[in-house]
């Protein structure tokens, strides 16, 4: 394979990543750039759409300093069900990027709870009623807009994800499209016929002429103008939402992979060989597209992983989450204490809005080891919680975790959650798989891998973290955590 060079924008919730790649997914070069997150009222969660796209700028500036080559192809993947609405001549954002952890929604959603939606929504979109999905903070955004509905069925206005957004600025203005995994993120889109639904948007009330064209993940979606030293005409071949690329990047194709991805929330997901209506509270979804066909997928989306350790950090008065780690380390148990960190309430498999975060289990005792310990062990229960799940669900054997993201890094953790499963976990060494999927898309697109087949053959290097705990010790543990979760639900 002649060696090429794909250069990959991840756009995630606490900051951009941009790298560059060579053909055998290689780093090359990378850059960072953090994104400011604001918190207008009590579960409202939001960013400015003009600070992410000079975000990406800037990183996009950085990186190609560090590596003067010529970029074949540009892949884009994103923090997904966050939505913006902007001014189509202009570019104009039209206020805020309401972020999938926000909860301003919630009435909208519990007046379609009261219209017996839940079941026809579930059928056509594969997602549950919650203001995780991007359908009602559009809405929101339009009634809050002057004029925003007028103007987005006129289409002088862009509803959009944040890879929408994105490839718009980089064409120039030009180009709104997004990808399959993407729209069936938004809860307009019907997984079936893989299209924006007429159904849907009627009763979200969501004009399609305001809505972006939809592709497969692996497509031509347009090319760059000349922005720093980006050079116009980069194709850009590949968009996917960042979870997807991160089991995209870890080359799960096959039934019975399943990954995890540990971030400021975290997400299971594990690809079916057809569509799977979840009866357990997860989600079926487009695990990404190709061609004109799709790979479904179950998924589990959890709302607070890493939100909760940077919550214990600050809490505790440490310094960073390596302290924490190394606090909870000294402990051989959290003696009891739980942690469930339902800040925006719970996701994945409860589905309750108004949950909200519980300690319990504290005893005279109890210090901060036994804190910082709970509050890893929430991360590594709140998995298993998805995990068996998915695991009756795919109806398929997942005998072991693919585990990314940057909670991933913590060799502990990575330990706690194979003891917890009960199986084998593979953490991948790079650190920005969602990139690298969608490094891979993009060289799919342009001919530089001829199948999937040729990227799940590419070198990885994996760590592995069998299980060492007993099952009783096991048990006994997760035992204490449903007791916790029970208390939460019981107080909502």
């Amino acid at each position: 394979m002649a060696e090429s060079y794909l250069l990959a924008i991840d756009q995630g919730t606490t900051n951009t990543k941009v790298i560059i790649v060579n053909s055998l997914g290689k780093d090359i070069a990378q850059a960072a750039k953090p994104v400011e997150i604001k918190f207008p009222k009590p579960a409202w969660v939001e960013q400015d759409a003009l600070q992410i796209w000079q975000s990406v700028r800037e990183a996009l500036d950085d990186c190609l300093a560090k590596a003067e080559v010529p970029i074949k192809a540009l892949g884009i993947s994103n923090q997904r069900e966050s939505v913006l609405i902007w001014e189509r001549k202009t570019g104009k954002p039209l206020g805020p990027v309401i972020t999938w952890q926000c909860r301003r929604s919630s009435a909208f959603c519990e007046a379609l709870e009261r219209k017996n939606l839940a079941d026809f929504l579930h059928k056509r979109t594969g997602l549950t009623i919650d203001p995780l999905f991007s359908a009602s903070k559009a809405r929101w955004l339009l009634d809050n807009v002057q004029d925003g509905q007028s103007l987005a069925e006129a289409g002088d206005i862009c509803i959009g994800t944040v890879d929408s957004w994105l490839l718009y600025k980089l064409t120039g203005n030009k180009a709104h499209k997004t990808d399959v995994t993407n729209a069936s993120r938004t809860q307009l889109f019907n997984l079936e016929t893989l299209t924006w639904d007429d159904e849907l948007l009627g009763i979200f009330g969501i004009p399609r002429a305001a809505l972006p064209d939809v592709l497969a993940s692996s497509a031509s979606f347009g090319e760059t103008v000349q922005l720093g030293k980006l050079a116009a005409g980069t194709p850009i071949a590949g968009m996917i939402g960042d979870s997807h690329g991160a089991l995209f990047g870890q080359a799960g194709f096959a039934q019975g992979s399943v990954k995890a991805t540990y971030g400021t929330g975290s997400s299971l997901m594990t690809p079916t060989p057809q569509l799977i209506s979840s009866s357990s509270g997860l989600s079926s979804t487009i695990a990404w597209g190709q061609g004109s066909g799709v790979r479904y997928a179950l998924e589990g989306n959890i709302s607070s992983t890493g939100a909760a350790i940077a919550w214990l950090v600050d809490l505790l008065g440490l310094e960073s989450p390596k302290i924490l780690t190394e606090l909870a380390q000294t402990v051989a148990s959290s003696e009891g204490v739980s942690f469930v960190p339902a800040f925006v309430g719970l996701g994945a498999p409860y589905w309750k809005d108004k949950a909200r975060g519980n300690i319990s289990g504290l005893t005279r005792g109890s210090s901060r080891a036994h804190m910082a310990r709970a509050g890893l062990e929430s991360i590594a229960f709140q998995i298993k919680d998805v995990f068996d799940l998915m695991a009756a669900e795919a109806r398929t054997d997942l005998s072991q975790l693919l585990a990314d993201g940057g909670g991933s890094s913590s060799d502990f953790l990575m330990q706690l959650q194979a003891d917890t499963l009960g199986i084998p976990v593979l953490r991948n060494r790079s650190e920005h798989l969602s990139a690298l999927g969608a490094a891979y898309l993009a060289g799919l697109e342009l001919g530089i891998y001829k199948s999937l087949e040729a990227i799940a053959a590419l070198p990885r290097q994996l760590d592995r973290f069998e299980p060492q705990s007993s099952e009783a010790t096991r048990n006994d543990a997760y035992d204490i955590w449903q007791l916790a979760i029970r208390r939460t639900l019981f107080e909502t």
